[in-house]
């Protein structure tokens, strides 16, 4: 009786301790998966916040650039301080930029990019005549085309006129997403050029 009593009480024994090291072995192996899982979850949470930045950031400039269009071909203030119409655009561009917490100094420079083909008023071909950027006595690096023809229509009409304001902004943040092999140049939000460009009708039109 009390041998079997005995072989019981091993058996329970044994039972118990293969029960432990299988749980011991189940809970180290879920830490392990936390361990690989946790910091790619969290790169894309830094990700997700970064692209959702970069999304805002585009929206702000593309308002901008359409501020800056409104304010070139709208009529001039007879009692207004003379001013072109470059110069009320980029004003403009700037105001609108700084209501939205931007950095101006982020616009990238006039000669690192290349300006819309817009053809002169009046012109349905260019010719290799396109209107050049207009940043005279700006200071800026806001590209400004006024007078180019913005549409033609099919029956031989003149089509309509305006002004269109563009501008490349640099996104400021630096983030470069993990990957092989390394550097991951082509990943750095830091290395992103947003573009932003609006046109505007002559309101005399």
């Amino acid at each position: 009786m009390k041998s079997t009593m005995a072989k019981n009480a091993m058996a329970k024994k044994k039972s118990g301790r293969t029960w432990r090291s299988a749980g011991r072995g189940t809970q180290g192996a879920e830490i392990a998966e936390t361990a690989m899982v946790l910091p790619l979850v969290f790169v894309m949470l830094i990700a997700v916040f970064w692209f959702g930045q970069a999304f805002r950031i585009y929206g702000a400039i593309t308002h901008a650039a359409r501020e800056g269009a409104r304010a070139a071909v709208a009529p001039a203030c007879a009692t207004c301080a003379a001013t072109t119409s470059t110069q009320n655009a980029v004003t403009a561009v700037t105001n609108a930029m700084s209501a939205a917490h931007l950095n101006t100094a982020q616009l990238q420079p006039l000669a690192s990019w290349t300006a819309p083909s817009l053809c002169p008023c009046g012109n349905s071909t260019c010719g290799g005549n396109a209107v050049a950027c207009d940043p005279t006595g700006t200071g800026s690096n806001v590209c400004v085309q006024p007078n180019v023809q913005l549409s033609n229509t099919t029956q031989g009409g003149a089509g309509s006129c305006g002004t269109s304001v563009s501008f490349r902004y640099k996104y400021g943040s630096r983030f470069t997403l993990p990957c092989w092999p390394q550097p991951c140049t082509s990943l750095d939000l830091g290395n992103m050029s947003l573009r932003a460009q609006a046109q505007m009708r002559l309101e005399t039109q």
